[in-house]
């Protein structure tokens, strides 16, 4: 098990190198019940408002949750698409050995949720019609393109800090009981949720595809680069 390092020791480790942070970054879902201290979260949310947004709107607001109350209510929410998706997930993946393992990690997650000690729930302010797009498929690219750059900056700097950090939507699903939840106004959307806390576990090289099988030069199936 991973200690917890103090709020100091944290914050120091900012320092990290950013090749660091980012190959070793992976959705931890398991984590302690002990607390984060509030100097930590923030730190992390000031550095998610250094991320770049559309037009330079900056319209985001981040909710931070740790009354009990309310992480019981997103838990609740949470646990009724589970119980749907996770029956589903696991009669899909019943010989797929590593998608077992996130779907066992995810139901941790769930059947935990109201002990994990932080959740940041990223919103956005205005509606998903943004005004001067061709279409409402642009409209809404460009309006979600506005949170998850912040948000990607948030995961790093939580991995920096020793944080284990994951991004989820499922609480959200019904997006009207959420505002009612997290008290928001009809003009400001939740758009993820970002639960926190000290790993249970460690954090290790991340296993991915190969780049050569993913990218494509100018065409889609050119895999070689054309001169």
């Amino acid at each position: 098990m991973s200690e917890i390092p103090s709020t100091d020791e944290a914050l120091t480790n900012l320092s990290m190198p950013l090749l660091d942070a980012m190959m070793t970054q992976r959705a931890i879902r398991r984590v302690k019940p002990d607390p984060v201290d509030d100097a930590i979260v923030v730190k992390c949310i000031e550095l998610a408002l250094r991320a770049p947004t559309g037009s330079n709107g900056q319209n985001w607001e981040f909710i931070v949750v740790k009354d009990q109350r309310v992480k019981d209510q997103l838990g609740k929410r949470y646990r009724q698409p589970w119980s749907i998706y996770g029956a589903l997930g696991r009669r899909q993946a019943a010989n797929d050995e590593s998608m077992l393992k996130i779907l066992k990690a995810v139901e941790w997650q769930v059947e935990h949720f109201s002990e994990i000690p932080v959740l940041v729930v990223p919103c956005l302010r205005g509606g998903t019609r943004v005004p001067y797009v061709p279409t409402p498929f642009v409209g809404e690219t460009s309006y979600f393109g506005s949170i998850y750059p912040s948000v990607q900056n948030l995961l790093l700097a939580a991995r920096a800090m020793g944080l284990g950090a994951s991004l989820i939507t499922m609480p959200l699903w019904n997006v009207t009981s959420a505002r009612r939840i997290l008290g928001l106004p009809l003009s400001v959307t939740p758009i993820c949720v970002v639960p926190l806390g000290w790993p249970r576990g460690r954090y290790g090289p991340t296993t991915r595809r190969p780049v050569e099988d993913v990218v494509h030069f100018d065409t889609y199936g050119n895999r070689g680069l054309t001169t």
